[in-house]
């Protein structure tokens, strides 16, 4: 029998076999290193980290500067940050073909955003700003003036953007032009409760303002750290590349500096002194008691062979433990609230204002949340709610005019008079 040829005629079709990978094969591949869930091992990540780490060392720079320069320059910075987060949030529900047809639309956002800036600023300064004008009658009767009158002038202004807002809705445009106006009304909510507290903070002493501000990055700086090179284990769904490694690593690390940083920052009297105006030049006063130094005698379960049986503390770093728990463990709920915002809307960052960081949101998420715990703490636990001489005086300069001032001199004066005869 003739010998069978199994050779394809070449008019015969070939067909390409197609061999599926046994799940046994090692892939030769240089890059499955990454599959390690540590993300140092990720190679990909050393460009962003590195981009993330330059970026921080820039704004630590700049934020150190300025509050180097005083209480007017921070709180100029805390109005430019309040700006740049308005105006991402405000583009964030924005849609470019109503906006065609609504072409005032943007000026309307603004109008409130400056109106509620007007209304907190005016409430928090007015009296700052009137002691800072007392030398020169007849600007110092302008701006108690414009205080007595300032929530008269900024509900004005309102009703003008709300009138505004009424004439220029147009058929079939409703629906996304009362989207935006509640929209507006919440991102005014949420920039403005934080940032007026900040600004409270502040004045009752930069020490205030820096120490939660300074926890919340150091936080933030080693849960990247942690996370970076041990985190294995994921904390939230909300935000994947957080993990519980990174989580504990900067709780510790936040408590530890929080008691550390208070001694350095509290023995520094222009950090601690409050601000009753407005003025840029450099602060002394008598240090509260809560800045001045104690002794601590140590536990007795400390080793023998521990050189110090006794150190010398500030009464303020037992609080500062507080601002460092929260800071450590509730604060980052604010970036778990913005990661799940972000998810909502399907977006990776707010902005891209800041390299290797996102936008100024992204940064702030913590710090709003933190910035409202530290004026409650401070009010409620640590700032003195009795009547003081300060406060009265206050109340007498807002609220009386010059004549009804110098007829309470003449009053108090001949009370006191006849006291002491």
């Amino acid at each position: 029998m003739e010998e069978e040829n199994v050779t394809s005629s070449p008019s015969t079709p070939v067909h390409r076999l197609r061999h599926r990978r046994r799940s046994n094969e090692v892939v030769m591949d240089g890059d499955r290193v990454n599959a390690s869930p540590l993300l140092v091992n990720d190679r990909n990540k050393y460009k962003s980290f590195m981009v993330r780490t330059y970026s921080t060392l820039w704004m630590i720079g700049g934020f150190v500067l300025i509050v180097y320069m005083g209480h007017l320059y921070i709180t100029a910075m805390v109005v430019v940050i309040q700006i740049f987060m308005a105006k991402e949030l405000f583009n964030l529900l924005r849609k470019a073909p109503e906006d065609k047809c609504l072409p005032w639309i943007k000026q309307l956002n603004w109008h409130f955003f400056f109106t509620a800036m007007l209304f907190v600023y005016g409430r928090i300064l007015s009296q700052r700003l009137a002691n800072t004008m007392t030398a020169d009658q007849f600007f110092y009767r302008l701006v108690t003036g414009l205080i007595k009158y300032h929530m008269a002038i900024c509900y004005l202004l309102y009703i003008i953007g709300f009138m505004w807002f009424i004439l220029t809705l147009k058929k079939k445009m409703y629906k996304y032009q009362f989207g935006q106006y509640a929209w507006t009304h919440m991102i005014l909510i949420v920039v403005f409760t934080q940032s007026s507290f900040t600004v409270a903070n502040i004045f009752e002493g930069i020490f205030w303002f820096l120490l939660p501000a300074s926890l919340i990055i150091i936080n933030d700086i080693f849960a990247y750290i942690f996370g970076f090179f041990f985190g294995r284990t994921p904390l939230i769904k909300l935000s994947p590349k957080k993990t519980w490694e990174g989580f504990i690593g900067a709780s510790v690390t936040t408590i530890i500096s929080a008691f550390v940083l208070a001694n350095i920052l509290g023995r520094f009297p222009w950090l601690t002194c409050p601000r009753q105006d407005l003025s840029t030049g450099w602060l002394q006063c008598d240090a509260d008691p809560l800045f001045k130094p104690e002794p601590f005698a140590l536990p007795a379960w400390i080793p023998e062979w521990f050189p110090w049986k006794e150190m010398t503390v500030l009464p303020v770093q037992w609080h500062a433990l507080c601002l460092g728990l929260f800071a450590s463990i509730i604060a980052p709920f604010g970036g778990f609230f913005a990661s799940g915002f972000k998810r909502a809307f399907k977006i990776k960052d707010f902005g891209d204002s800041i390299p290797g960081h996102g936008g100024i949101t992204d940064r702030m998420d913590c710090q709003m949340v933190m910035a409202v715990f530290a004026y409650i703490y401070l009010q409620s636990f640590i700032v003195s709610q009795s009547v003081s001489v300060d406060k009265i005086l206050d109340q007498v300069l807002t609220n009386l005019t010059f004549e009804e001032q110098q007829a309470l001199f003449v009053k108090l004066g001949q009370m006191l008079k006849d006291k002491l005869s």
